[in-house]
């Protein structure tokens, strides 16, 4: 079992794509902190976002969520969205897909392991798969 998603953005593990986002998040400037069962979060600025967050964290957003310092970043959209299920809104794909390529040269070279081999590889492969869902007008699903 793992996370499936449409355009063929993701498949693998849910590790996987947590450990992957971690990656994200690191490279983006974003910090993590250790909850007390041992596992990590990525540190958002929650109260932030809660004033844009639609029904919830299934990708439900009214518009894009802003770092502390007020500046948009769609990445927090992929960040804090759950690892199962929701959805990617077709609106944000166009956007995330931009951000992403934008922390790609930090990715190069690093290799995460597992489902996410090549950081830098898995990204590009999510890009792609953002772009197919912007062009058609689709929201990227998580099954």
């Amino acid at each position: 079992m793992g996370l499936d998603t449409t355009h063929d953005c993701w498949h693998g593990a849910y590790t996987a794509f947590n450990r992957w986002r971690s990656k994200l998040a690191e490279v983006a400037g974003y910090t993590e902190s250790r909850n007390p069962d041992g596992t990590t979060h990525i540190d958002l600025d929650w109260g932030n976002i809660q004033s844009v967050i639609g029904d919830d964290l299934f990708g439900r957003w009214s518009r894009i969520p802003v770092r502390p310092d007020g500046t948009p970043d769609a990445l927090i959209i992929l960040l804090a969205h759950q690892d199962c299920e929701g959805t990617l809104q077709s609106e944000f794909c166009g956007a995330l897909a931009d951000r992403l390529e934008d922390l790609l040269p930090k990715l190069e070279g690093q290799d995460g392991g597992g489902h996410v081999g090549m950081y830098a590889d898995s990204t590009v492969r999510f890009i792609a798969g953002l772009r197919r869902a912007a062009a058609a007008g689709e929201d990227v699903e998580f099954r």
